[in-house]
């Protein structure tokens, strides 16, 4: 019996068609597709999407499978999301007709300077007219919806945790991993065989820092054959609030520089009004701060004591809490995304436009292109190579060629960042002859503790400001406590013989879930703890461990955030 076969009728559940599969046999089952699909968010949906409009428009039916490793669709995308509609327009023009949750278009931009207690308005750089402020989450949704109609079969729940080969080194799918392993190691009475899924064409559309993207971009040196530069990266952390009706004015969107952030740490906030009462709030810090003292979370904490914005929140709830990694290397970064036998797209190859801080519109365009060239590879025969080439003809190229100075000015601080993006921005309008280089890897740009002063916090208040357990409940987080820890050292010495004593226990501050902690063993001398069942799956230790010795690997299938659920 063909495994293709069981699933026709019954994609939609495909929890119990996987288990099904499993039964057949102890060995790990195998479905085969022509296209592969590694994660359901905008870049993922808009490729699979895409490849089956050109499958109708053409009369030929080729397979497309999305794995997901969020519970469900948009459970791992946290709301409020400033979005541009230009590639939505592209993929499906009758969106406002069939429904799309994009409701409510921008009303009014500002750009605020902040001081400990004053904002001054600056000059915008962004441009949103046209934009709407919009949940990302929903829009996940309906697009997983439109994409089923096409026929692709979407299976949420299950995390892919290895990329499959050939003989001659060719990807040919991804596995997903095994399910009831207990933290010794042993199979509890659930377990269930992870199962293979192998594409003929493979697409990688994880988000950034994406774990088997970085293994595929090392293993095939896709940076340097694209001669670029490392990428770097932000924390971005996020909430939502509903606020009292008299201080909501929908579609509002503000950002801020400065405070609380020293001069040294390149970041900013962000705050827009969606639809029913809501804002959603946010600090983004990047991550190649110098101060190993520093706590992004607390610092998002002090931002909304400010007195311009505590006044807009007091009064209100906190309906979710949240926090993901951002690339930030823009043009600079961007790896050959081919590779033999599929491509990587998305946010994973990290098409951010960092002074938009937008990337949901890039992304949709890069899996569109990607299934451009893999319907063209699979029908005529050609190479994925031609994702590439189109690629660099698109209005991707274009958009991020011209913001490619933005970021990497911030290095030589605020105020002269200030001055070089302002040159950049209204002068050279993107095209100056210079394209600035960034500095050293984030991991790498960590002071020694000696060298930095530790950073008192004020204590929460339980009105704008709360602890991290507080915030993590608000996440709706759940990992199975009995299963092998994600989150593993290289080295295990590590963090007791060079992070404490070296760099002041960096993790237990940049980790805005409290998954690392430092408590002291039998004998009273501290040892790292790793709180594995708080990840929010952010990604910030694999990329801000001063010696690379934090490895981030997907959980069971379904653990992590859940978002959309709330």
């Amino acid at each position: 019996m063909k495994l293709k076969s069981l699933l026709t009728p019954l994609f939609k559940t495909p929890r119990k068609v996987l288990n099904q599969l499993r039964s057949f046999s102890s060995d790990r089952e195998c479905m085969n597709y022509d296209v592969v699909i590694v994660g359901a968010g905008p870049a993922g949906l808009s490729a699979a999407i895409r490849f089956k409009q050109l499958c109708r428009l053409n009369d030929v039916d080729y397979s497309v499978c999305v794995v997901e490793k969020g519970a469900q669709l948009g459970a791992h995308i946290l709301s409020g999301n400033v979005f541009e509609p230009r590639a939505l327009d592209e993929l499906l023009p009758q969106w406002k007709k069939d429904g799309a949750p994009i409701e409510v278009p921008v009303s009014s931009d500002k750009f605020w300077l902040l001081s400990k207690n004053r904002a001054f308005s600056i000059p915008s750089p962004f441009n949103n007219k046209g934009n709407y402020v919009i949940s990302l989450s929903q829009l996940v949704c309906w697009l997983g919806a439109k994409a089923e109609e096409l026929g692709v079969e979407i299976y949420p729940g299950f995390a892919a945790s290895e990329v499959l080969y050939d003989a001659n080194n060719n990807v040919t799918g991804i596995a997903t991993n095994d399910m009831g392993i207990g933290k010794d190691g042993s199979r509890k009475d659930t377990f269930q065989r992870g199962v293979e899924l192998k594409g003929r064409i493979n697409l990688l559309a994880e988000g950034c820092r994406g774990s088997l993207s970085e293994k595929i971009i090392s293993k095939y040196n896709l940076r340097d054959k694209a001669e670029a530069q490392h990428q770097t990266y932000a924390l971005g952390i996020k909430e939502v609030w509903e606020i009292d009706e008299r201080k909501h004015k929908p579609g509002s969107v503000l950002h801020t520089l400065g405070w609380p952030l020293d001069h040294n740490t390149y970041g900013g906030s962000f705050l827009y009004h969606m639809k029913d009462r809501q804002v959603s709030i946010g600090l983004v810090v990047a991550l190649d701060y110098h101060n190993p003292y520093m706590s992004p979370y607390e610092e998002f904490q002090k931002l909304k004591n400010h007195p311009a914005i505590r006044t807009l929140l007091e009064g209100g709830t906190v309906l979710q809490y949240g926090a993901r990694t951002l690339n930030e290397g823009g043009f600079q970064s961007i790896p050959y995304p081919v590779f033999p036998g599929g491509a990587i797209i998305g946010c994973s190859a990290g098409f951010l436009n960092v002074p938009k801080i937008k990337g949901s519109h890039t992304a949709m365009k890069s899996g569109m292109l990607a299934a451009d060239s893999a319907y063209k590879a699979l029908h005529e025969g050609l190479n994925m190579k031609s994702y590439w080439d189109n690629l660099r003809k698109s209005w991707i190229w274009k958009e991020l060629y011209l913001a490619r100075n933005y970021r990497p000015a911030f290095d030589y601080g605020l105020f002269p960042g200030l001055a070089l993006s302002a040159v950049e921005h209204y002068i050279f309008r993107g095209r100056s002859p210079l394209t600035m280089k960034h500095g050293k890897p984030d991991h790498e740009a960590t002071k020694e503790a000696q060298l930095c002063s530790p950073i008192e916090y004020p204590k929460p208040n339980g009105v704008v400001s709360f602890d991290i357990p507080t915030s993590l409940y608000r996440s709706n987080t759940n990992h199975d406590h009995d299963q092998p820890a994600h989150l593993r050292l290289t080295d295990p010495n590590i963090p007791s013989l060079i992070n404490l004593p070296k760099y002041g226990g960096p993790e237990s501050r940049y980790c805005p879930a409290r998954v690392y902690e430092y408590v002291p063993d039998e004998k009273g001398q501290l040892k790292l703890q790793i709180n594995a069942q708080n990840c929010l799956h952010c990604k910030a230790c694999d990329i801000k461990d001063p010696k690379q010795n934090i490895k981030w690997t997907v959980p069971e299938g379904g653990g992590g955030p859940g978002y959309s659920m709330m």
